[in-house]
């Protein structure tokens, strides 16, 4: 972010503390929230960085400079023997870098190792213990003053009343309440079976179950409670020495290991990340703290935050920025796709700049103008996506944004379909759709390196006009372009030579029939047979194939009775297509239904699909109680929980290619 000028970051910040304090007394107040942990912490973010660049900017009251929300007056409360501190956050390994040259800047001298652990997401928790026995439970508050939550706490089984060992006559234990993934699965599936609301994470229902008036209520949750300080155990000197005191003293410590440098705090970072789905509990990321208590203590607070530690956290899968732009794409159908030009941002571990708006409906739905501060969402490999509009953020100069009356790109009136939603390009032969037409082609049937700057620039040339011409394009064709040699020549020819013999499936799918995905075409294939057949078939045939409705086939039917589309299939097999001869399906998999999560290394998800309907399975889209077998590649994601609490069996890669 450029440094905005004083004016510009005073009117900012305004409002983003007032969005920023709504979200917090949401979420510590009411236990409730509006928008992801993530988007409200890409908010604090943008916050602190404004009050960095101008720091006589802030105040007390600044969000920057709170820890919690307030104690409920319900409760009693309860003072804290020290200030109960919040921690700065870290989203990448260059800030690590730089929070390390600050507090070493500070200490004159190096301060590693580091204790990494764990960070949980759930609540926050001050257990006081006088003689072994506990004698107070306080939620965090507003950081000085907690809420009194003794007689719940006592329901949790994770909490010693008693400690074991050899301890003090006074420790006071800080921790997290929280809720495993697979008892916030069962609750879940409790309340929908009783028609009840779902809980949205496990950090609002540990909240609200800490926060039950009646301790009983308390009692049927299952809370657990993990330690991560220790103060007024004598002899410790270091974080990692009081987390193996723990277990002594009867209680269960957040996950961690000593790192000697940031070297190795990357290294474990890594590796939890790849275990993060694995765990037992979730986690938002990682605290890195100096080990060593004195170096620790000697760096003292700043603000509302100790020095000597931060959290990593894992890139978010929701993040705010604001769109610059709206853009209008076209696509291989004509139609016209509003694209939202964004700040750079990142977003689940990618710089995301663009984001689809999908037509006039979701910009009006969303009531999104051109300016706005939005909330972006890409949970796993999906699409990036503005799901929310902040309109208390915006300034007066945001614009309106309307669909447009020509096509951006050749200059032709547009046209308006599917109910007023959908706007095309009324020309038949614009060059946007001819380019969108060849790189979908191209991905279809697997040809590597074909782009759609690559494509436009060999359209440029006039040797690649359609889908069928990149099967006759040579090698002097293209050295004869800017920025070609002959290797990388060869190499694409030859990339597309691999790739002339296909499926029949894959081949319906390349000819860019509106309403033919992938299982349609698989669909076809499989009841038709051959081409020939297909083209010949009428409405009856088709809509009495399962699956397949009035829309679809009738979208089949007029295409191959487009004359223009007749010459584009002569034209594939003119040009060297092998549609190979479909295959009976085999019946290893008969009545079995696969579902497929996370990436494959052996071979890609569209050829998974292939070997398992070709031996008679079928492909689900989600994880049910239908579903035989999930078949997990790298980074799996929510599917592998689902299936874990439903009892479906899990295959990894190896396991499936051994099935096969």
């Amino acid at each position: 972010m450029e440094k905005p000028s004083k004016s510009q970051a005073k009117k900012r910040i305004k409002k983003l503390r007032d969005e920023i304090e709504y979200h917090r007394f949401l979420y510590h107040v009411e236990d409730t929230q509006e928008i992801s942990d993530g988007a409200l912490d890409s908010l604090k973010h943008e916050l602190k960085v404004l009050e960095d660049y101008h720091p006589d900017l802030i105040v007390s009251s600044s969000p920057t400079q709170r820890v919690g929300g307030k104690a409920l007056a319900k409760f009693d409360k309860i003072i804290h023997r020290h200030r109960m501190l919040s921690m700065d956050d870290a989203f990448s390994l260059e800030e690590l870098e730089a929070w390390e040259k600050r507090i070493e800047k500070v200490a004159d001298h190096k301060v590693a190792p580091y204790f990494c652990m764990t960070k949980i997401d759930g609540l926050a928790l001050s257990l006081i213990y006088e003689n072994g026995e506990l004698i107070t439970a306080a939620t965090r508050g507003d950081g000085k003053v907690g809420e009194n939550v003794t007689q719940n706490a006592r329901t949790i089984s994770s909490i010693p009343l008693k400690l074991s060992g050899k301890f003090p006559s006074l420790l006071e234990v800080r921790g997290e309440i929280y809720m495993e993934k697979k008892d916030f699965d069962r609750l879940n599936r409790a309340r929908k079976r009783a028609g009840e609301p779902e809980f949205a994470n496990p950090r609002n229902v540990s909240a609200g179950s800490v926060r039950q008036l009646d301790p009983a209520e308390t009692a049927k949750r299952p809370l657990k409670f993990r330690a991560w300080h220790f103060d007024g155990l004598s002899g410790a000197l270091s974080q990692s020495d009081v987390m193996t005191a723990a277990a002594a003293l009867g209680f269960k410590a957040a996950d961690g290991k000593i790192c000697k440098g940031l070297g190795e705090v990357q290294n474990y970072f890594s590796k939890l990340g790849r275990r993060r789905d694995k765990l037992p509990y979730w986690i938002d990321g990682m605290v890195v703290r100096v080990d060593n208590f004195k170096r620790y203590v000697d760096l003292g607070v700043v603000g509302k935050t100790p020095r000597g530690l931060i959290a990593w956290k894992y890139p978010a899968e929701e993040v705010t920025t604001k769109v610059i732009d709206v853009v209008w794409n076209v696509g291989r159908t004509g139609k016209l796709t509003p694209v939202a030009t964004l700040e750079p941002t990142s977003v689940a571990g990618t710089t995301v700049q663009h984001a689809s708006l999908h037509n006039m409906d979701e910009i009006t739905r969303l009531d999104l103008r051109i300016g706005d501060t939005v909330i972006l969402t890409k949970a796993g490999d999906i699409i990036p996506k503005i799901t929310k509009v902040f309109p208390k953020l915006r300034t007066g100069d945001e614009k309106k944004i309307s669909a447009p009356p020509m096509c951006p790109v050749c200059s032709s009136d547009v046209k308006v379909l599917e109910k007023l939603v959908d706007v095309y390009c009324s020309n038949k032969d614009c060059f946007s759709k001819d380019l969108a037409r060849i790189v979908y082609a191209a991905k279809v049937f697997g040809i590597d390196g074909l782009g759609a700057k690559r494509v436009e620039k060999f359209m440029q040339a006039g040797f690649l006009q359609a889908p069928a011409d990149l099967f006759t394009m040579t090698v002097e064709d293209i050295i004869a372009l800017e920025g070609f040699k002959e290797t990388s020549a060869n190499k694409i020819v030859k990339e597309i030579k691999a790739h002339r013999s296909v499926s029949l499936a894959v081949f319906i799918r390349a000819l860019g029939i509106s309403n033919v995905g992938s299982e349609t075409a698989h669909d076809l294939a499989r009841i038709f047979g051959s081409l020939e057949v297909l083209m010949d078939a009428e409405m009856e045939d088709l809509v009495a194939v399962k699956d397949i409705g009035e829309i679809v086939a009738e979208s089949v039917v007029l295409y191959f009775e487009d004359s223009s589309h007749q010459k584009l299939v002569e034209s594939f097999l003119s040009a060297g297509i092998e549609i190979q001869t479909m295959k009976k399906a085999g019946t290893k998999f008969s009545g079995k239904t696969f579902v497929l999560t996370g990436t494959l290394e052996k071979m890609t998800r569209d050829e998974a699909k292939d070997h398992i309907r070709g031996l008679g399975g079928d492909i689900g889209a989600t994880v049910s109680k239908k579903t035989d077998y999930l078949v997990t590649g790298v980074s799996p994601g929510s599917k592998m929980q689902k299936a874990e609490s439903l009892g479906v069996q899990v295959l990894s890669e190896q396991a499936f290619l051994r099935m096969l």
